[in-house]
């Protein structure tokens, strides 16, 4: 579903232009492309051009979801507690055995890292959660917008660079001796504004390069980058742990770089910069049925970008929107901090490593990949996407109390929980961000309108992301005090979330009963086909 979103996030340039000028075409298209031509001896073909789109954006957003993730790994080393450290030898290879010297102290690892370690230490990690995510949210607001009138492969290759540099940078702090909390805040601010670049970016090429056919199997494997990017970054980074946590952030810090590389020499932004021509371009369209347009081509000329306040008077925008906001804000919760909870809690009484925390948590990711997939099939099945995602988000609700009260009753019990709690809060997130926003994006009120996608998708993606912000900030003043409070207060997100939207869950029972009536089905008889098939 997420290329969807991408049909009218950026303008297509003229093919005209590009067709005219053979040698203005070879500029415009990647070098790696350009060698791969000459090496071939022939021009590379359209679908293997879709093949490398795909490849390189999936690698790219699960690079970016990747060093995302390490904080959340190497927050307990930077404050740990280290009187309630212990070892559980499951599976063995995973846990770190020297926690004392010869003298009986806790080695450096196990001492946290100033100004971490002092008794706001949670609260300080909050903050730096907050520096990250409130200008990852900002920045989601206008990359977009700059999107449309830049190079997508320069915006993105810069964006993967320098998120590339200063996750780096934030690992540096241990090998420079930084104990300076701005540092680490500036460098964290500045690694949110680099991020911010990718969604629309990888959003925007696939939307060059796929229509609306086909798009359940691709798009189906297409959407796991982000929590194989959250179970890579966790794995990678709590492999890194034994080395020193500055090689959490240094490693991931170096793949984005390398991967930002490849894009800004293989990945073809559309068709028209490579030169493939228009009408081979709707031949293969054609025959494959891949490249059907999501919206009708209008004259851009007569077509006018939906404002700002425009695009949150469509029908739907605001409670999706708003709903969004608490659903990220109980996801990203678990994205910083679940490693942290799970080896600061006893689980079936002794205490797991960081390292073994971090992989244990990829479970949630698991559980979000399901979610994800199971939220979209049953939303298309019913044809009702509010009452879906309404469904999920109280449903999680139970399923945190579950996972607080008993998840640490035993390792299974904990297992079994995690990856139920991930598939109800990842599946109503995965819906909205994907399907709902490409259904609102080219809503009936729009009447076609294809430059009202990219603003419906930020309102609600940015949106989102405030409360992606909110929800790890308040946790790391929260969990000072106790956990159990901010499980309530996950709860608490989560019943808010589904509440917003019951005005549409009512809307969509009401007109399936209508559906279902024989007279309404004799006097609409459009509907009823449209439904039937």
């Amino acid at each position: 579903y997420f290329f969807l979103v991408a049909a009218a996030s950026a303008e297509k340039p003229n093919s005209a232009s590009f067709m005219g000028s053979p040698s203005k075409t070879r500029r415009m298209k990647p070098l790696g492309i350009q060698l791969y031509e000459c090496a071939r001896g022939s021009p590379i073909s359209f679908r293997s051009c879709q093949a490398l789109v795909l490849i390189l954006t999936f690698l790219s957003y699960a690079s970016y979801h990747a060093t995302r993730k390490t904080t959340s790994i190497v927050k307990s080393v930077l404050d740990p507690k280290t009187e309630n450290l212990g070892m559980l030898h499951w599976p063995s290879h995973l846990y770190l055995q020297d926690l004392r010297d010869a003298q009986g102290n806790m080695t450096a690892l196990y001492s946290g890292w100033a100004p971490f370690n002092a008794d706001d230490g949670t609260a300080l990690l909050g903050e730096i959660d907050l520096a990250f995510l409130g200008v990852y949210a900002i920045g989601m607001f206008f990359a977009g917008h700059l999107g449309d009138r830049v190079d997508l492969r320069i915006l993105l290759t810069i964006g993967m660079i320098g998120t590339g540099f200063f996750t780096a940078a934030f690992g540096a702090g241990n090998w420079l001796n930084i104990h300076n909390f701005y540092y680490f805040l500036g460098v964290q601010m500045m690694a949110g504004l680099f991020q911010s670049s990718g969604w629309p970016s990888v959003v925007a090429v696939v939307g060059n390069w796929f229509g609306k056919s086909k798009r359940g199997l691709i798009m189906g494997i297409w959407n796991a980058h982000t929590s194989v990017g959250n179970i890579s970054g966790s794995l990678i980074a709590a492999a890194m742990l034994k080395f020193g946590w500055s090689w959490s952030f240094a490693v991931p810090g170096v793949m984005i770089a390398v991967v930002g590389l490849a894009v800004f020499l293989f990945l073809p932004v559309g068709p028209e910069m490579i030169g493939i021509e228009e009408d081979i371009h709707e031949k293969d369209a054609e025959k494959d049925d891949m490249s059907a347009p999501l919206l009708e081509e209008r004259s851009a000329s007569k077509e006018k970008a939906v404002g700002f306040i425009q695009a949150w008077r469509i029908p739907g925008v605001a409670p999706f929107a708003l709903c969004l906001f608490f659903c990220k804000l109980v996801a990203y919760t678990f994205l910083y901090w679940l490693p942290f909870y799970i080896s600061h809690t006893a689980i079936g009484g002794v205490y797991l490593s960081d390292t073994a925390a971090g992989v244990l948590s990829t479970l949630f990711d698991v559980g979000g990949v399901v979610g994800g997939i199971l939220a979209g099939h049953i939303s298309d099945r019913l044809d009702a996407r509010a009452l879906t995602a309404a469904s999920f988000t109280f449903s999680a609700i139970p399923a945190l109390f579950f996972y607080r009260i008993y998840g640490s009753f035993s390792l299974y019990s904990n297992i079994a929980l995690m990856f139920v709690t991930g598939m109800l809060v990842n599946g109503p997130y995965a819906l909205i961000t994907t399907a709902v926003s490409a259904d609102l994006g080219t809503h009936s009120s729009l009447n076609g309108n294809s430059r009202a996608l990219a603003t419906v998708t930020a309102i609600i993606d940015g949106t989102g992301s405030i409360g992606a912000a909110v929800g790890p900030l308040l946790t790391g003043y929260i969990s000072a005090k106790s956990w159990s409070g901010v499980f309530t207060m996950l709860m608490a997100s989560a019943f808010v979330a589904g509440l917003l939207l019951s005005r549409l869950v009512m809307a969509e029972i009401s007109a399936k009963m209508e559906s279902r009536r024989p007279d309404a089905a004799a006097s609409d008889l459009p509907v009823s086909s449209m439904e039937q098939s």
